[in-house]
């Protein structure tokens, strides 16, 4: 007796697309693995990796009058602080949670994106939801949910043997990272750069701003109440302000909001643990408490990318102070149209440019970006006689320090022109931030920060065949150096010191 006949093998190419469809759906449910998309692959440095969710409710202050013309509330109004901790965590401990990429509700973010693209309707947003669901619905962050922070007793003998100049205590300290991410973007954009500094041994807090840049965000409260912010474009505020001024107003909301996070870190440190657990109303840090003198505050270093980097630059005017302490900066791709580029900095600087953001000339303030760029370095260099550098990582676009070309390799890949594998990408430019961390703690320049400049503009090789031939091959493979302290060390109180 024959099979029925549609269960007889047929051999078109249709049959085969089908079953070959059929077949990738149930190795994705089995494997657990996102559909049309890449898992995030697990951190590479010699340490296993924590995160925990932190929303700290913060003393309410409005940075402007500005509010919502729909809801008359005020629309730059800190309520809470949100960001996400990465840090060293104990070795193979293994939590029974973990975060998504896209957190819950995947609506809200699907709906922001549709706002972005300035579709927003019942019909775009259900497909922009449908679309990330299948994208990456079922992706999730590799890094293990509040679990102890690496250090504790049954860590401490192994520790103790590779680091025996730290603490009497022998407990080990680590750096401090504060990010900001870029437009359109949120604290889970960056896992992969974040979670792979963790692994070397820093602890990254990834701020979420709600200056109304990013997709979507639910500001939680202590008393469960939830209010969802999305972007605010200036023809929804009263009154309606001017470009200039809404991009000012929207950078000195998040420079209240790194403010924040830096309270509540040095409130960690400083042994108020359990109080930042007990308010914290994503319900994570159930360990915090033994954090307490474990973050090293004056080696905290701020960070952003893109209109986070603009953020950034802003935020280090005054720096080193009693509210942004820090000590250095990393700028990746400062923003091209979020509004002027501060350059009244007295910290060692690394700035780091995608081949996109250097090749692509650009009109800023009308001068190009790039030499607006460059000039920042040169001064902080030769006026402020602060050690700066402004490299370009070749092969880069722009999203390349993000985790979306390591979810969807290919796509980004031809969308976007970079020739890198994605993977190496965001690894070059952890490589140039370790060593920039390692430069602050010891004044000893490695890696791509010990080369001389290599192309003052960008693609204009200034090197003599000898110099090209002794470089390090993978400097020379990845790397453009425009601006950076002459090995000489012709400026004063900039030989032979640890920078301060």
């Amino acid at each position: 007796m024959g099979l029925p006949a549609v269960l007889r093998r047929r051999w078109s190419s249709r049959y085969i697309l089908c079953s070959a469809a059929g077949l990738y759906i149930v190795i994705c449910f089995l494997f657990d693995m996102p559909l049309l998309s890449s898992k995030l692959p697990n951190y590479t440095g010699k340490y296993d990796v924590g995160t925990i969710d932190i929303e700290a409710p913060c003393a309410r202050r409005n940075v402007s009058d500005l509010v919502f013309t729909n809801t008359g509330k005020p629309a730059f109004e800190l309520e809470t602080v949100l960001f996400s901790l990465y840090y060293p965590a104990v070795d193979k401990v293994r939590s029974q949670k973990s975060h998504l990429w896209v957190p819950k509700p995947l609506s809200l973010t699907a709906e922001g994106y549709a706002r972005f693209a300035k579709i927003n309707n019942f019909l775009t947003n259900s497909v922009f939801t449908v679309a990330l669901w299948t994208l990456v619905g079922s992706t999730k962050i590799p890094a293990q949910v509040d679990v102890p922070l690496h250090g504790t007793v049954k860590t401490y003998q192994d520790y103790q043997k590779e680091h025996p100049s730290d603490d009497d205590d022998g407990l080990p300290r680590f750096p401090v990272i504060v990010f900001s991410h870029g437009m359109a973007s949120s604290r889970t954009s960056y896992t992969q750069y974040c979670g792979e500094l963790a692994s070397r041994g820093f602890i990254v807090a990834a701020i979420e701003h709600r200056d109304g840049s990013g997709p979507g965000s639910v500001i939680m409260s202590t008393d469960g109440s939830t209010t969802n912010r999305f972007l605010a474009r200036p023809s929804e505020l009263q009154p309606e302000p001017a470009m200039e001024d809404y991009k000012a107003t929207g950078l000195a909301f998040r420079q209240a909001e790194i403010e924040e996070t830096v309270r509540v870190l040095r409130e960690i440190n400083e042994g108020s643990g359990k109080a930042v657990y007990t308010a914290n109303s994503r319900k994570e840090g159930v360990d915090l408490a033994e954090w307490r003198g474990r973050l090293m505050m004056d080696r905290m270093v701020l960070a952003g990318h893109s209109y986070g980097a603009t953020g950034a630059l802003r935020a280090l005017k005054g720096a080193p102070s009693a509210e942004r302490p820090f000590v250095g900066g990393i700028i990746l791709d400062p923003g091209k149209s979020s509004g002027p580029l501060n350059d009244d900095i007295n910290v060692p600087t690394m700035i780091i440019h995608s081949s996109s953001w250097s090749k692509k000339l650009t009109i800023f303030h009308g001068q190009p970006h790039f030499a607006v760029v460059k000039a920042v370095a040169e001064k902080i260099l030769n006026e402020r006689h602060k050690f700066a550098w402004f490299m370009t990582a070749k092969g880069t676009t722009h999203p390349s320090v993000t985790d979306a070309p390591l979810i969807e390799p290919m796509l980004l890949s031809w969308t976007t022109g970079a020739t890198i594998n994605v993977r190496e990408g965001v690894l070059q430019y952890v490589k140039a931030t370790q060593d920039f961390m390692r430069f602050l703690a010891d004044g000893q320049r490695q890696g791509v920060l010990k080369e001389e400049v290599t192309h003052p503009e960008y693609d204009h090789d200034i090197r003599d065949d000898a110099r090209r031939a002794a470089m390090n091959k993978e400097i020379e493979k990845y790397w453009q150096i425009h601006v950076a302290p002459s090995t000489a060390c012709p400026y004063p109180g900039l030989c032979g010191i640890v920078p301060d």
